[in-house]
């Protein structure tokens, strides 16, 4: 079937969102294509169920997305690409900016280039972040009882946001997103920008220093202490898994409305939760509870950070199904389920410590 561009791609497809992006499209008959380096635990895990779930239908690629040569080929024999591939945590930037620099941009360029080139180029969906805006140090923020809140009332932070990159994570992810965004208006390249807020959801095996919403949880399921950075106030609009799955295909079924558009998406106001609101949340499911220890907060940490997910409900009609409350039940049964099923070596950097971490952050 090679060259038919019967496929679709997923950078990153290994990943949290990238494997169940992947289940989704497969499930509904898709081919597809998934390019991963591997680096981060878990993902071989993922894999392996993938590839158990689905069969042939499925093409496993150890592909870098740094390296033009290997992943131009994969763009040309696909008629979408989500572009998911990334370095995903601020502190793994600040340690080492130049490895964060030549996955976000170059790895985003290599992706971009091999699709313009294309007489009839795929759809790009990129996720970005809402650390594009940064620290939001010019929106007013109030403590108003345990939880902080926009002191002008407002629901969330629109796409007209002022973007500010803090951080080699902020100004990486920052530069790839308005090269996405400049392909559609330069090229005419039929892409779309997610900007992208707190994704929680089954397959994630999180960090303390990405995936958070996981961490907390694999914390109480294996007894381990947390580590909240900042005051536990802290507000932040979480989002289940399948609404974000849903969300990028519809956009990208809708390519010719959506073409060069960029959207914030997360939870949205009505899954604003606190940190601690989070944890509390997850002890009561558990029936478990660990010390919770505070720290100073970091470089960049939002008081409160909720996405208005306005233009995204007018222009594709979607709106978020699962409530944080339902969506932190179902990541309590996966780490149950994850924890009967655990393997062994499936990833030579993945041991115990996946679903029992020794601390977690916000």
């Amino acid at each position: 079937m090679k060259g038919k561009r019967d496929h679709i791609l997923i950078t990153g497809g290994a990943g949290f969102v990238g494997s169940n992006l992947a289940d989704a499209l497969l499930r509904d008959g898709h081919r597809v294509i998934v390019a991963d380096n591997f680096s981060r635990d878990g993902v071989r895990r993922n894999a392996a169920w993938l590839q158990a779930n689905h069969g042939g239908r499925v093409r496993i690629e150890e592909v870098d997305v740094r390296d033009a040569a290997h992943i131009t080929p994969l763009v040309r024999e696909s008629r979408q690409v989500f572009h998911l591939a990334a370095q995903v945590a601020v502190t793994t930037s600040l340690e080492d900016p130049a490895t964060d620099l030549q996955t976000n941009i170059i790895g985003t360029f290599n992706v971009l280039e091999a699709a313009r080139t294309m007489l009839n180029p795929p759809t790009v969906l990129f996720t970005s972040t809402n650390k594009v805006y940064g620290g939001m140090d010019d929106v007013k923020v109030e403590l108003a009882g345990d939880a902080y809140r926009y002191a002008d009332g407002r629901p969330g932070i629109a796409e007209d946001a002022r973007l500010d990159f803090h951080s080699p994570y902020g100004c990486s992810k920052g530069a790839a997103d308005q090269y996405v965004h400049d392909y559609a208006r330069i090229y005419g390249l039929p892409t779309i920008v997610f900007r992208m807020s707190c994704i929680y959801g089954t397959r994630q095996f999180g960090t303390e220093d990405q995936g958070w919403v996981a961490h907390f949880g694999r914390a109480l399921y294996g007894r381990e202490p947390i580590t909240v950075y900042g005051d536990g106030c802290q507000v932040r609009d979480i989002l289940w898994i399948d609404d974000l799955v849903e969300a990028m295909r519809l956009a990208t079924g809708r390519i010719d409305t959506v073409a060069g558009e960029v959207f914030n998406i997360g939870g949205g106001a009505g899954n604003a939760v606190t940190v601690r609101g989070v944890i509390e949340r997850l002890a009561e499911i558990t029936g478990r509870s660990v010390p919770v220890h505070t720290a100073d907060w970091r470089p960049g940490d939002q008081r409160i950070y909720v996405s208005d997910t306005s233009k995204l409900e007018r222009v594709l009609g979607w709106k978020p199904r699962t409530s944080w409350k339902a969506g932190l039940e179902n990541l309590v049964d996966w780490l149950r389920e994850a924890d009967l099923e655990m393997p062994v070596g499936m990833n030579e950097s993945m041991d115990e410590r996946v679903l029992a971490p020794a601390a977690a952050a916000s």
